[in-house]
């Protein structure tokens, strides 16, 4: 029989792959112990990978009206109940214009739905979206609940919303993790929601992330890295803090010039005529 013959058949029979970090394994009796060292490190790396790419947008995202990345202040734009859209103030300062002039009932900028007149159309707007496993409807239930100190309600609905993926959720998730409200504290659990929220574009998690790596850890260059990302997507605090390590000596002139650039073409992009002109009206 030829080796190729022979390297076939140990292919075919011996070598598997660890679920876990995607690494072949000839044989998993005699390289376990290996294997494990290396497997732990691979998944950290893969780990990091994910938790350090720059995500293309905060976990806001876009007005669905003009398609403008909606602003970090929340004041700037406005939830929909009916089908829980969140407008920015522009689009909608300009639809409560256009209904003005054409004497139409107030109706929602994104789906048209009239808007709610008194709390019982409002709770039934709320509770379709929820029932439709809305993650935003749940989100938000969470935290009207959260606000009235019904922490076990609220940290229901928030893990609903995150295992569909919401980052405030996952954010608001930390939360209670880290202040023991409605769990246990629990410090691990805190940080995977922190690292799932800043993986969905949350820079206050991104923030956080980057002053527990400096506090906790000591470890400064990870904590500029987090910086560094919600930097780039608009967050104050961040510029701040990378203002502070630039002094210190922990970040390069460069660098920061280049989060400072980046910082203020975030900010940039969520401002229009529309949105000025509403920003003036109320």
């Amino acid at each position: 029989m030829s080796n190729d013959n022979n390297n076939n058949n140990m292919s075919n029979s011996n070598i598997s792959v660890c679920a876990s970090c995607g690494i072949a394994k000839v044989d998993e009796v005699k390289l376990m112990p290996q294997h494990k060292e290396a497997c732990v490190k691979r998944v950290a790396d893969l780990r990091d990978e994910l938790l350090f790419k720059q995500p293309e947008s905060t976990h806001r995202g876009d007005c669905p009206i003009c398609m403008i990345p909606l602003s970090l202040d929340a004041t700037k734009s406005r939830l929909m109940t009916c089908c829980s859209k969140i407008i920015c103030i522009g689009c909608d300062y300009t639809s409560q214009v256009r209904e003005a002039k054409a004497s139409l009932n107030s109706s929602c900028s994104f789906c048209r739905q009239p808007l709610p007149n008194h709390n019982g159309r409002l709770a039934k707007y709320r509770m379709k979206r929820i029932e439709a496993n809305d993650p935003v409807a749940l989100c938000q239930h969470g935290l009207t609940q959260d606000k009235k100190g019904d922490y076990s309600v609220a940290f229901e609905y928030y893990t609903k919303a995150a295992q569909l993926g919401d980052a405030e959720a996952h954010y608001q998730l930390a939360v209670l993790y880290q202040n023991g409200h409605g769990v246990e504290k629990d410090r691990g659990k805190e940080i995977h929601h922190l690292e799932e929220a800043a993986i969905g574009g949350h820079p206050d998690a991104r923030y956080n992330l980057g002053c527990d790596e400096e506090d906790e850890s000591g470890n400064i260059e990870r904590a500029v890295k987090h910086w560094i990302i919600s930097a780039n997507l608009g967050d104050d605090g961040s510029i701040k803090e990378l203002m502070e390590k630039f002094k210190e000596g922990f970040v390069s002139k460069d660098d920061l010039a280049g989060a400072l650039r980046a910082h203020q073409a975030a900010v940039d992009a969520t401002r229009s005529p529309q949105r000025d002109a509403a920003e003036e009206y109320y």
